[in-house]
């Protein structure tokens, strides 16, 4: 079954910078540009980290606690914990991107699946992501905005997709075997099928298809064969790994 790729929904042509970009220019950048982060590559377009707003604003609170320390004649207060704080010391006295990124950088190949690339940016706590090549070179990025768009495909889309990677290519049945609707990503499967098992199989399929909402199952089956579990050779269920391999 294929998915959408990362490399299809993301932007080309980044606006990047090298670890000597002043800082001035990194704000000039985010502003002209209506940009909320960047890349940081270094001479083989390789991404050693990620500048964000946040970095910045780190940096102008770093510099204001500085200053009111030394006019108090104290030493600067450090928040715990301790990597935190000397991160945010070296972000105060940031005067170029090699100082200011955040590193390393978290990217995305673009052959990952739109699914994976937003897993990626869920577990990291981050809105957008450099998207790089088979040997690590930046060639995009892509945002949380970008990856919403697999929730617009259109339901005809969807539902030919169902039919020809589900029912024709996976359960081998006929096109017209089964009832598949879909309404605003919510896909409808009514019918029998010959096998208990084929159920689980076309509801955990159909909902991995890119774009699909829910399932909503109304499948029956001839014969219950949920008993048994054949055996295959690393001793798991028949169906088990059928639905690894797709």
């Amino acid at each position: 079954m294929k998915h959408q790729k990362t490399g299809d929904v993301m932007t080309t042509g980044v606006v990047h910078v090298t670890r000597h970009t002043p800082f001035k220019e990194i704000a000039d950048l985010l502003v002209r540009h209506r940009i909320s982060g960047l890349p940081v590559v270094d001479d083989d377009d390789k991404v050693i980290g990620v500048i964000s707003e946040t970095d910045l604003m780190m940096h102008q609170a770093g510099q204001g606690e500085q200053e009111a320390a030394r006019a108090e004649g104290r030493r600067p207060r450090l928040p715990l914990p301790r990597r935190r704080a000397r991160a945010r010391q070296v972000k105060a006295g940031a005067r170029t991107a090699g100082d200011l990124m955040s590193a390393p950088a978290v990217t995305v190949p673009a052959d990952d699946s739109i699914a994976s690339a937003a897993r990626t940016m869920a577990a990291h706590g981050i809105e957008r992501l450099p998207v790089v090549d088979v040997e690590d070179r930046l060639v995009g990025i892509v945002t949380r905005r970008d990856l919403l768009q697999i929730f617009l495909r259109p339901d005809s889309e969807i539902r030919r997709e169902v039919v020809e990677e589900v029912l024709v290519r996976t359960l081998w049945l006929h096109p017209q075997a089964l009832y598949v609707a879909v309404q605003d990503g919510v896909v409808t499967l009514r019918g029998e099928v010959e096998r208990a098992s084929e159920i689980s199989i076309a509801v955990q399929l159909t909902g991995r298809i890119d774009g699909v909402i829910g399932v909503v199952d109304r499948l029956t089956s001839r014969t219950d064969d949920t008993h048994l579990r054949p055996v295959g050779v690393n001793g798991r269920g028949v169906t088990d790994a059928w639905l690894r391999r797709l």
